[in-house]
């Protein structure tokens, strides 16, 4: 089940971070998550498998530019290929293009998850060395309508 993100799903959503850190996170990243949740969301969903919160992402927008960043993408290690991601990649994506004026959406994600999103139908724009963090690099990801 997908829905939206509320206050107390924060321990959980960051919880998720630190099973998938070092793999897909650098250690510094969780608070830089807990800064986000705190201040700069604004569409956070999560999604819950019996009860319990196993992935999470949001999306943030840009009206000047028409886009949108789908932002903060983790799922639970023990869920990993099994689909989560890539329903709630969909979801928001589509969520983003229902809104008025958003044509394209952009994803900043890392050399360990690139792969992923190309198979959502995101395409590479760039890459920038060491930028999440020594050895995290940005590969800056667009996908347009």
């Amino acid at each position: 089940m997908i829905r939206p993100y509320t206050p107390s799903d924060k321990s959980s959503v960051l919880s998720l971070v630190r099973l998938n850190t070092p793999e897909f996170f650098h250690p510094s990243e969780v608070e830089d998550l807990s800064v986000y949740l705190e201040n700069e969301l604004e569409d956070y969903f999560v999604v819950e498998e019996e009860g319990k919160v196993v992935a999470a992402g949001g999306i943030n927008y840009f009206p000047e530019s028409k886009s949108a960043r789908i932002s903060w993408d983790v799922v639970s290690p023990n869920f990993h290929g099994k689909g989560i991601g890539a329903k709630l990649t969909k979801f928001r994506v589509d969520h983003a293009f229902s809104k008025n004026g958003v044509q394209t959406i952009v994803v900043r994600t890392s050399q360990m998850v690139y792969r992923f999103y190309e198979k959502q139908g995101f395409v590479l724009e760039s890459i920038e060395k060491d930028y999440w963090a020594e050895g995290y690099d940005l590969y800056l990801m667009r996908f347009k309508k």
